[in-house]
């Protein structure tokens, strides 16, 4: 006979907290040493501040204007700005709540805050309702109720796009080029100015160059592009140089009208119709970056590029000299 044996013990259960990934999960990358991999360095890394440079957008309108050295237009502008970067912020928190999964599948953006673990998914929601309500209770003691509008637009828009319309082939693209128009239009709205159908075209289409060039970067950049952003697997390299060259072109038409128009009225030199020139090869240039599959972060192309800099810097100081009639 054999001695009879107890049966093993059953493991304990166990609890995973919300914030530990199970071992299904992508691995988390290393924790940088030092504040680089702090908690407190995470809170500001995960507010992307390097990205409120596409806020200066704002300024674009008073610009076009010719306003923008107009005390009553410039204080309402400026509040615009810093409101659009706490709205942007706030979209990136909630973004980057909803995209953990996926962004820890990304060669680069498995080092943001959220994805890597530093920030608390709940911190970051809890931070982005602060800053959503400061921007839209603000807007409406220091400026104008429209910015407050424009301000929830853009809002609504993003969330939609982080809950759903990502995921809604050519949609997408719109969606994400409407955040760089309305920061376009809030500029207008906080000082109370009269927006172009010039000003919005070009918005609009220059908007839509730069996200189909993003888009490209990502779809060379990343092997396996629906895992890190489902609409890729829709689209191809072919079809997003075609959206980015018509974006170009229309950009390039509508840009050119405006200037031609504004210099029928201009006597001397026609600085307006000169502005073309550095705006169209600005544009070719950012397109070298494009067609590298190195656009993935506009702003960062812009101030790392000396050339482009260089062209943007003479385009937007010759379009000022027709502006103002020099």
């Amino acid at each position: 006979m054999h001695p009879q044996t107890s049966p093993a013990p059953a493991p304990a259960a166990t609890t995973v907290p919300p914030d530990v990934e199970s071992p299904s999960s992508p691995e988390l990358p290393p924790r940088l040493p030092g504040f680089r991999g702090s908690f407190a360095w995470g809170l500001v890394r995960a507010l992307r501040p390097r990205q409120w440079v596409k806020n200066v957008l704002v300024l674009a309108a008073p610009l076009a204007a010719g306003e923008i050295f107009n005390a009553e237009v410039m204080r309402p502008t400026a509040v615009a700005f810093v409101l659009f970067c706490l709205s942007a912020s706030a979209v990136y928190l909630v973004n980057d709540t909803i995209d953990v999964e996926e962004d820890r599948r990304h060669p680069r953006k498995r080092f943001r805050p959220i994805a890597a673990g530093i920030v608390p998914r709940w911190l970051a929601v809890a931070m982005a309702t602060v800053l959503f309500t400061i921007a839209l209770v603000t807007a409406v003691l220091l400026t104008r109720p429209e910015l407050a509008f424009v301000l929830a637009s853009y809002v609504v828009i993003q969330l939609a796009y982080c809950v759903f319309l990502k995921n809604q082939p050519v949609i997408d693209l719109a969606v994400v080029a409407s955040g760089f128009l309305l920061r376009g239009i809030a500029g207008g709205v906080a000082a109370g100015l009269l927006l172009s159908q010039w000003f919005l075209l070009v918005a609009a289409f220059g908007s839509l160059f730069m996200v189909a060039g993003k888009r490209y970067s990502e779809l060379v950049l990343v092997g396996d592009a629906a895992a890190t952003r489902k609409t890729l697997k829709e689209y191809s390299a072919s079809y997003l140089r075609f959206v980015w060259s018509l974006s170009a072109g229309v950009a390039v038409t509508a840009y050119s009208l405006w200037a031609f128009e504004l210099g029928e009225t201009q006597d001397g030199i026609p600085w307006s119709t000169i502005s073309i020139a550095p705006f169209v090869m600005a544009i070719l240039r950012y397109a070298v970056d494009v067609d590298k599959g190195a656009a993935g972060a506009p702003e960062e192309i812009v101030l790392r590029d000396r050339v482009l800099l260089c062209l943007g810097v003479l385009w937007v100081a010759t379009m000022a000299m027709g502006v103002f009639d020099v």
